[in-house]
């Protein structure tokens, strides 16, 4: 089986409002992820009613905690917070998928059967 490709990302945090932010008002760091998590943003951007920063803060946010507890699984820290966590992102993805093929139509999953094909 191919080793899944990771996607590298940088991610920056600044303070706004301050001409010139102190260094500690900024906060930069590197992640590799399983997902292209900018197709995700854009995904959940769109696939939901959420403003476009509401949007792409849940996606990114959920995206990085994910991250950080499938790598800490065995962490009893997050021991309580995985079956609700799988239950949200299970959820999201249904309503992602759902809205988007509404406003699409012509929009259909990658692993959604072919219509066309199927024979009953």
């Amino acid at each position: 089986m191919p080793a899944h490709k990771k996607h590298a990302f940088r991610i920056s945090v600044e303070r706004l409002g301050a001409s010139e932010a102190p260094a500690e008002d900024r906060v930069s760091f590197e992640v590799q992820h399983h997902d292209d998590v900018l197709d995700i943003i854009h995904r959940v951007s769109a696939g939901t009613t959420f403003s476009a920063d509401d949007a792409r803060a849940l996606a990114l946010g959920l995206k990085l905690f994910s991250g950080v507890m499938l790598a800490h699984r065995s962490d009893p820290l997050f021991s309580s917070v995985q079956p609700s966590i799988r239950e949200f992102i299970g959820n999201l993805k249904s309503r992602v998928a759902s809205t988007i093929e509404e406003r699409s139509p012509e929009f259909r999953s990658r692993d959604a059967p072919s219509e066309r094909g199927r024979q009953d």
